[in-house]
Formats: C-alpha cells, structure tokens, sequence
C-alpha cells in the first residue's frame, strides 16, 4: 500500500505507437516525448514507443534531448522548441535536430563549435502563430541560408496545427498554405522531410500525413479530441491510484473539508484519500469527480486539499481502511478516463496527465 501510484504500461504505449504507426504509413512516426512523457515517464515512452514502431523522437527543450542521449537514446531526435544560446550548445551536444525560422539563428548555428554536421529543420507559421515565420519567403531564405553553410544539413520543413483537434477546415486551409512552400523547397532539395500533422490530424486528416508525423497525446492513449480513446483503438496508458487512509460515520449538518463546501445532508461514511493538488488532483475538481472504490464510482465531496480529499462512501456497509481508490484508470467494470477529467475542468487530457506531479511515483510495467 502506497500513499500514490501512477502505474504506466509500457505495452500500451507500444501499442498504441504500433496503431499510430500502421495508420501514418507510409510516413514515418515521430512520438513526442517531452514533458517526461505527458508525465508518463519521458525514457520509458521513448523506448516503447521505439519498439511499437516510431523511428524518431521529439521534445520541447534542450535538456530533455540531452536526458534521452544520456540514457542511451540513439534514434533521431528533434527538439522542437525555441533555443537560447546556451540551451542551443546542449541541444548540438546531444546530437538532436532543431528548428529555425530566423537566418540569424541559421548562422550561429553554422558557427558554433558544436555545429558541425547538425541538422536542421525550419519552420513556416502557417497559422498556429507562435513559432516561426508566417512570411514564406524569409523562410524560403532561412532554409537556402542553412543548406548553402558549410556543416548544415537542412533536414526538414514543418508547420503546426492549431485546430486539427476542433476545426479541421482551418487545419486544412494551413496545409494549403504550407504544402506549396513545402514541395518547392523539396524540389531543390531532395529528400527534405515535410512534416505537420499532429495526433489529432494523423488520425483525423489523411493528406496532411506527408513524410512524417509527430504524435504525442494518441500515444499514450488519451483521445486527441477529448471524447473516448476507444474510438481510435488506443489504450490509455496510466493509471493514479491511492487508498482509503481513514473511514469514518458523519451525520446530517456535518461536513468535511475546508470551507465547509460539503455538508451531509443525510447520514453517510466519508472516506480519506491522502494525495490532493500538490500531486495533481486540481483543486477545481472539489465536489465534481468520481473515484472507484471497490469497483464502483463514488464522488469526491468537498474542497480537494493540497495532501488529502474526501470521497462519500454512501450510508451502507464502508469498504475498509487501506482500500485501494483508482482515481484514473480501471477497477472491475468501472473505469475514469483523463478525458471525463478534462471535460468536467474545462481543459485537454493533455493537461491532466502532465499535472501529477513528481512527488507521485512512476512504475513502469507491461
């Protein structure tokens, strides 16, 4: 028994990147890794997803790719992220791929101590309007910029979806917009990998699958459009567990939690669950959740705290002391999915899973 779990299958994630991987072909998969996994455990994903079939890796930052080198990685690995200088010396050091759409950043590349032979991928603003130029033709000269330096190798050009999730009629006018950019730089540059979709366009848009495809949240089995993963042949890949740490009878006009925002109304047991939203449990899921407890959904009453939250076992015979309580996952017929967390906060299951927090241990099975 353990305070907090999230148990993470590993053959799930395998799986899932084998699903992902049949359906982008003949495009190569790119499983995104960063933020340790979507808080799943960035070098477990990375080689169960290498296993089911991914050939590359992405993350955000230059110290993740540096983690994954330092552990043995050695499939191609592209940080998609903005670089300062110092982050760019430990992104080349790690012998990772990364982004340009400045010819400023294409020249301190070429001339750093570390640049030689790096590759490197630019990137066209095609409507997500964060990173890269929305401007093709100051892309088009970033990209001859890093072809014509002496040690670059100009790897990629790529754009990224800002509604493939929920409007994939402007996911569609950005494909538009990048492909033509795309294949003109490709004509002058054989071999050149275009890339674009997400998970949800991987699933969602064929034609924007091109030469490669970098999914993150389908692979650990969260449904990139919020519903069920189900519909996808996915696998939701963790589960967050705890157990009843105390059981007790409260009577009517009696409450539990801080502010009094759950008050029994009839007689009932309440049941202590010893994690709360310093290990990820949000606080705005106060009196608006289900648990599973012995296979069955109770709700969760009360203000979630930062180390503790309540559950209403109902007025009948209590489990006991020490039960287990799935707060994600399975337990008999009974299930709770990221996805009902992120419909009843108003988020992505993207945000649940990254959100627990370190103090909640990893085990990493199949």
């Amino acid at each position: 028994m353990v305070r907090a779990l999230a148990r993470v299958d590993v053959g799930a994630i395998e799986r899932n990147c084998a699903r992902l991987a049949a359906v982008a072909a003949p495009a190569a998969l790119c499983t995104v890794v960063k933020a340790d996994g979507y808080g799943h455990g960035a070098l477990a994903a990375a080689r169960a997803a290498l296993a089911g079939g991914a050939t590359w890796l992405a993350v955000a930052t230059a110290r993740e790719a540096e983690t994954l080198r330092a552990a043995g990685i050695g499939a191609p690995l592209l940080v998609m992220g903005a670089l300062a200088p110092e982050e760019l010396t430990v992104a080349l050091r790690a012998r990772a791929d990364v982004v340009a759409w400045r010819e400023g950043f294409a020249t301190a590349i070429a001339a750093h101590p570390d640049g030689a032979g790096a590759r490197v991928h630019v990137k066209l603003d095609s409507g997500m309007g964060r990173l890269g130029t929305r401007d093709a033709a100051e892309a088009t000269a970033v990209a001859e910029a890093v072809a014509a330096a002496r040690g670059l190798e100009l790897a990629g050009a790529m754009t990224h979806f800002a509604t493939a999730d929920d409007d994939p009629a402007f996911a569609r006018e950005q494909l538009a917009a990048f492909l033509p950019w795309a294949e003109a730089l490709r004509t002058r540059h054989p071999g050149l990998l275009r890339h674009a979709a997400n998970s949800a366009a991987t699933l969602g848009i064929p034609e924007s699958r091109l030469d490669l495809v970098r999914c993150g949240i389908a692979a650990y089995g969260m449904d990139p459009y919020g519903e069920s993963p189900d519909a996808h042949g996915l696998e939701p890949a963790l589960e967050l567990s705890s157990y009843l740490a105390a059981v007790k009878r409260i009577a009517p006009g009696e409450s539990a939690g801080y502010g009094r925002r759950f008050v029994a109304r009839e007689p009932t047991w309440i049941g202590t669950v010893p994690l709360g939203y310093a290990d990820g449990v949000r606080r705005a899921l106060t009196n608006d959740a289900d648990l599973l407890v012995g296979g069955r959904r109770v709700p969760l009453v009360g203000t979630v705290s930062m180390d503790n939250l309540t559950v209403d076992l109902g007025p009948g015979e209590p489990p006991p002391v020490g039960e287990p309580v799935v707060l994600l996952g399975r337990q008999g017929g009974e299930r709770v999915l990221a996805e009902e967390w992120a419909r009843r906060l108003g988020t992505i299951p993207y945000e649940v899973t990254c959100a627990i927090s370190a103090r909640v241990p990893r085990e990493h099975h199949r």
